[in-house]
């Protein structure tokens, strides 16, 4: 039985890393995309000032949703198997 938990684990495991990789690549392209325009200095200033603004009203809140949920799923697993 706790096997089935490790390979439900490791599954949850992979899917996160997905959506991670997935989430890079499309940071990625957007960077890509700014060069490819020809950014400049002041759009790129303006642009970090814009993230630092938003960043922890925006980001945080969504990280705390992504870890929440994984740790409930985490834990009714544990539970189930037990």
């Amino acid at each position: 039985m706790i096997w089935q938990l490790i390979v439900f684990l490791i599954l949850l495991f992979i899917v996160t890393m997905a959506i991670t990789l997935y989430v890079f690549f499309q940071e990625e392209k957007k960077m890509k995309q700014y060069e490819a325009e020809g950014d400049t200095v002041e759009n790129e200033l303006r642009r970090s000032h814009e993230y630092e603004a938003t960043s922890i009203k925006y980001h945080i809140p969504i990280q705390i949703w992504i870890y929440s949920i994984t740790f409930i799923i985490i834990f009714i697993a544990f539970l189930i198997y037990l």
